[in-house]
């Protein structure tokens, strides 16, 4: 399974964003049972995918993530491409439509 580098600011999730072409970032909080359910299906799924850079915030230490995002719910996945969302997916997620949505844009990518 691939580890999430752990952001703890709005700047380093800025700066992640930015410096990385594919940036995915796992939006949860502590208390969330569906947010650490997921998590390891999400890790998984991620092996597929080497050039996507990963990250994981804990809203609850970066409350002002959820104005910059519009964050409502947790857990959000955003997947950024050249800095823009391409994927937002949020609380109750399939991951066999996740894993569809991050294989057409990760195979556009390598084209």
């Amino acid at each position: 399974m691939r580890d999430f580098q752990t952001l703890t600011s709005l700047n380093m999730v800025e700066s992640f964003i930015d410096k990385h072409p594919l940036a995915f970032l796992y939006i949860s909080r502590p208390n969330c049972s569906v947010c650490h359910g997921l998590l390891p299906q999400v890790q998984e799924l991620m092996m597929r995918y080497p050039d996507i850079h990963l990250a994981h915030i804990d809203v609850t230490e970066v409350p002002e993530l959820a104005g910059k995002f519009s964050i409502f719910t947790v857990p959000v996945l955003l997947l950024f491409v050249d800095g823009k969302e391409y994927i937002r997916e949020a609380r109750i997620v399939h991951m066999q439509l996740l894993e569809d949505k991050i294989d057409k844009i990760y195979e556009n990518r390598l084209e």
